[in-house]
């Protein structure tokens, strides 16, 4: 069985193929012209998913050694993600399924993420915990028997990502600011002190973190007008501590108080060199099983919604021509 897979939810247009539960191919272009805006522009980004969507299905299909005709079913990103984008990739999808006769496959862009941890060995076992951080999204999902999932804690604000994104931004650094951070943390230390938002359960708070982080720069500011030129791996080493502090605590607590020692991460931020060390080092010291999927498989990809597509097509759960994309798609929903 031969599945084309299509992930358009942001500003990465991605191409897969997945045969007999295997990824064969997995082809990404990225979208560099957002980093002069500081941020993605939807429309831009939907325009160049136009551009870039039949070129990329082409050399996932070369990549793979396989033809068009091969095809047996083709799936698609529904949700979340920018509606524009995802109109892109879902059009698309409909109608090479419509044209080739084969299945059309709908998958959930988080569910995928976490089911990235099944396109490689070693796999977690069943059940585990899994952090997903994006530059959208921040939640613990615990993944049981039949792979149902079941969100624990979510941020109530922005994403870890974000947070990344934003206090770079007022470091001076491109976007994404989040892999700069991230190497610039090695040359510094975590010399000061941010807020780090704690709250009840299992969820997440960021925005109370990112005005600590503003504040903290234009007091210097008054002082010290080269303060964050003289201090800029420092403050990415603060920043970068803080925001996997308040990722960790709550990963903790969901474990000792679940006692599943099965832990898992995804999604883009799942790429930080920071967090992948510090989640070896406590699966040391806490007796965890770790799973970090290879990088090609944390960012925004195809290969992630192809082997989520797999686990759907061997329970024929097959999508309509109807299915419309949905922006805010729930996990619980599908």
């Amino acid at each position: 069985m031969t599945i084309l897979a299509i992930e358009s939810s942001c500003d990465d247009t991605s191409a897969a193929i997945v045969e007999d539960g295997r990824v064969l191919s997995n082809t990404t272009s990225t979208q560099k012209i957002h980093e002069q805006y500081g941020g993605v522009v939807p429309e831009v980004a939907s325009r160049q998913h136009h551009m870039d969507i039949l070129p990329v299905v082409l050399h996932s299909l070369a990549m793979a050694n396989r033809q068009m005709s091969d095809i047996q079913a083709v799936a698609y990103t529904k949700g979340p993600g920018l509606l524009g984008s995802l109109l892109v990739g879902s059009s698309f999808a409909k109608a090479l399924s419509l044209s080739l006769e084969v299945p059309l496959i709908e998958v959930h862009h988080m569910k995928a993420h976490i089911l990235a941890h099944f396109i490689d060995e070693p796999v977690p076992a069943l059940p585990f915990l899994c952090l997903t951080v994006s530059g959208g999204h921040t939640q613990i999902v615990k993944v049981s028997e039949g792979m149902k999932m079941e969100i624990l804690g979510q941020t109530i604000d922005d994403a870890a990502g974000e947070a990344f994104d934003k206090t770079g931004k007022m470091l001076g650094l491109g976007y994404p600011a989040g892999p700069e951070i991230d190497k610039r943390s090695n040359l510094g230390k975590p010399i000061f002190k941010f807020s780090e938002a704690n709250l009840p359960g299992y969820d997440f708070s960021f925005s109370g973190f990112k005005t600590s982080v503003l504040y903290f720069l234009k007091e210097k500011a008054k002082t010290e007008p080269l303060f964050i030129q003289e201090n800029i791996n420092d403050l990415c080493a603060s920043i970068q501590h803080s925001i996997l502090n308040m990722l960790l605590v709550k990963l903790v607590k969901a474990s000792n108080e679940s006692g599943i020692k099965e832990i898992a991460i995804a999604g883009g931020v799942a790429a930080n060199k920071g967090l992948r060390n510090r989640l070896q080092s406590m699966a040391v010291s806490k007796g965890w099983n770790v799973y970090i999927p290879d990088i090609q498989y944390c960012t925004d990809n195809a290969g992630m919604i192809a082997i989520a597509a797999w686990y759907k097509y061997l329970n024929n759960d097959w999508a309509d021509l109807t299915s419309a994309p949905d922006p805010r798609w729930s996990m619980q929903a599908d």
